[in-house]
């Protein structure tokens, strides 16, 4: 079974630049389109970016411009480099596959941007 493990949150202030990683165990993960989603404290879990497998992107309006989602296959891994930070990009930062289906969720890693 896939197992997703985030990493590279913290705590930054804003305008800060944070690059958050996702490795997934399992080769099947290169086929899929990969999601970065984030969780505010009382809201819900939302899609801000995504990635293909063969390299489109997609952005939510709101971090367009500041967010990059990048991927290698060969490492099983996804990235989300995040620039020009703002205090409502806080949340916990999870990925997963984008659609129906999912693998099972990882913890997550904790963004906080305060000064």
């Amino acid at each position: 079974q896939v197992q997703l493990v985030e990493s590279g949150g913290g705590l930054v202030q804003p305008g800060g630049s944070l690059r958050l990683s996702c490795a997934a165990s399992g080769s099947i993960f290169s086929t899929y389109t990969m999601g970065w989603y984030r969780q505010a404290p009382g809201k819900q879990r939302e899609l801000v970016a995504d990635i293909s497998s063969g390299g489109s992107t997609y952005y939510v309006d709101s971090v367009k411009g500041r967010f990059t989602s990048l991927r290698d296959n060969a490492k099983n891994s996804v990235y989300l480099q995040m620039n020009s930070l703002k205090p409502e990009d806080t949340a916990v930062y999870y990925c997963n596959v984008v659609g129906a289906f999912k693998f099972p969720w990882g913890k997550g890693t904790l963004v906080t941007v305060s000064s």
